[in-house]
């Protein structure tokens, strides 16, 4: 990911939480915030609920890999934090992707397609 980092402190995570603007369905939650520089932040939430350690983290590779090949598209400077659901263990790459963009879209993170 060009320009983006990865979110890990805790503190981070709850303000975003508490503060930040925030779209569900039922595979994802996403919560984004403004942070004040022209880098983004991702972090990326999987609960226990989900599954054992392997569905979790394959459940994490499949959205980090769906932000990477759309990061051009989202606006620089917010933190954004993807909450899997349960649903997201057993859901396909192409709904886990098409979920995260729409959600991504109905907060004001994507790019205008006619903008640059």
């Amino acid at each position: 990911m060009k320009h983006t980092i990865s979110l890990k402190q805790n503190h981070l995570f709850r303000r975003l939480y508490a503060r930040g603007k925030s779209a569900a369905d039922s595979r994802l939650a996403v919560y984004c915030r403004k942070n004040g520089d022209r880098r983004s932040r991702l972090g990326l939430t999987t609960g226990t609920k989900l599954g054992k350690a392997v569905v979790r983290n394959r459940t994490r590779r499949r959205l980090r890999e769906a932000y990477r090949l759309h990061e051009e598209r989202f606006l620089p400077g917010y933190d954004i934090v993807v909450v899997a659901r349960v649903r997201a263990a057993h859901s396909r790459y192409r709904e886990l992707e098409r979920s995260l963009l729409s959600l991504s879209d109905r907060l004001g993170l994507l790019r205008k397609e006619g903008k640059e």
